[in-house]
């Protein structure tokens, strides 16, 4: 067992990842309530020697903590800018020029109530022709969980229906149950 595994087994956390093991794909965690989701995620995903990316402000970015969020695959979230490429444009050229991205992406996009999700996941996937596994951090029964993989068809609204009937009944594993909602 590494370093990350030790950590989780000492604070009594659990991994139970069945989704196959991808070299490109985009996983999709929800409920976001808590700054805990990332740390807990992170040593989930490094404890079976994977390694994702994962998206953030820009405001972050900022010396020593750029190094060190960089080092663990954080991409910064720019504000957009006329006349530049968009972010999702971006990182499906991430995509097809890496041998290896596993991208974690939270669709409520802010860690407050929000009832309308960020679709940009959904149109990296179908961009860059990945799948989308699914997954949660359950503070409830301290585990952290993905189980279930998704293939895009490109229909955005039909995909996210999908994607939020798998969290339907989710709530109860947030950190704070009262911040998520589909």
């Amino acid at each position: 067992m590494n370093f990350w595994g030790k950590c989780l087994e000492w604070s009594g956390w659990g991994v139970d990842i069945s989704a196959p093991r991808r070299d490109k794909c985009v996983i999709c965690v929800a409920p976001h309530t808590s700054n805990w989701d990332f740390l807990i995620g992170l040593a989930a995903y490094r404890s079976l020697g994977r390694k994702a990316n994962f998206l953030m402000k820009s405001f972050w970015f900022f010396w020593p903590l750029k190094y060190l969020l960089r080092h663990f695959g954080g991409i910064p979230v720019v504000p957009k800018s006329k006349g530049g490429s968009s972010l999702t444009d971006q990182i499906i050229a991430d995509f097809k020029s890496r041998d290896y991205m596993n991208l974690a992406v939270t669709p409520e996009g802010t860690r407050s109530r929000n009832e309308t999700w960020r679709t940009g996941f959904l149109y990296i996937a179908y961009g860059a022709k990945v799948p989308i596994q699914l997954g949660l951090i359950d503070f409830a029964r301290k585990r952290v969980v993905i189980d279930e993989e998704y293939q895009p068809t490109g229909d955005i609204e039909h995909d996210m229906e999908v994607i939020k009937s798998y969290y339907a009944g989710a709530a109860p594993a947030a950190r704070y149950p009262e911040k998520f909602t589909i």
